[in-house]
């Protein structure tokens, strides 16, 4: 009997955010695997690291963290490998993901290699895109409004014209992207409208107005929330 592989969502950070499910899951899978730093300790474990029981295999599946090289295929491919090798001896395999799995999460790259030769389960998490509203106060949409998800990466012609034709935006992975988003922004005449958090849910969580905001100190877990009625309620 071959095991299954459980792409588990833990949420933003708050570790309080994990699901019963994915509890039940941790607690009971005999392997864990999460992606790390090539250096350094795993967020996704870290945030799991309270409902752990202890004396699981761990498989830490490190990858380089610059985004000219994400996903990085061979660290993909050869983690799908050890997992598969624990699942084909019938072990189950707890596969942590910060967020949810499928949104932007970096377990989709092992469904991919793992789906059509073992059993695959994806157990949804808290995303960003639910943390990042509620720490603010400030829903994300209402009746009719269209909502676009924005990766900060994007050219920033896209993000103009996007931005513009939408009612309400998240724009996500801000990092380095800051000041051309708040550029854009200015143009639009939508920075008033615009709230900005980083790290939500996490002890190191920041609110702050874009103008406040130091452009060489903002990390990858950021995101720009922006509606244009300015509240969605209104």
């Amino acid at each position: 009997m071959t095991g299954t592989a459980f792409g588990i969502g833990v949420g933003p950070g708050d570790p309080e955010l994990i699901t019963l499910k994915a509890q039940r899951l941790l607690r009971a899978a005999p392997v864990l695997a999460y992606p790390a730093p090539e250096t350094g300790d795993s967020l996704a474990r870290a945030i799991a690291a309270p409902h752990l029981p202890g004396g699981q295999h761990e498989i830490a599946i490190r990858m380089p963290m610059r985004v000219e090289r994400f996903p990085a295929r061979a660290v993909y491919d050869r983690a799908a490998e050890e997992i598969g090798g624990h699942l084909d001896a019938g072990r189950d395999v707890a596969v942590l993901c910060e967020g949810d799995p499928f949104f932007y999460g970096s377990f989709m790259f092992l469904f991919g290699r793992l789906a059509e030769r073992h059993a695959v389960e994806v157990v949804p998490g808290v995303s960003s895109l639910m943390a990042c509203p509620a720490v603010l106060g400030a829903p994300l949409a209402a009746r009719n409004d269209v909502l676009t998800v924005l990766p900060a990466p994007l050219p920033e012609d896209d993000l103009r014209r996007r931005l513009a034709e939408t009612d309400a935006a998240a724009v996500i992975k801000v990092g380095r992207h800051f000041a051309k988003v708040r550029g854009v922004l200015d143009a639009l005449g939508l920075s008033s409208r615009a709230r900005y958090v980083e790290r939500a849910t996490l002890s190191r969580q920041r609110v702050l107005p874009l103008d406040q905001v130091d452009v060489d100190d903002v990390p990858y877990f950021s995101m720009i929330l922006v509606h244009k009625r300015g509240a969605a309620w209104q």
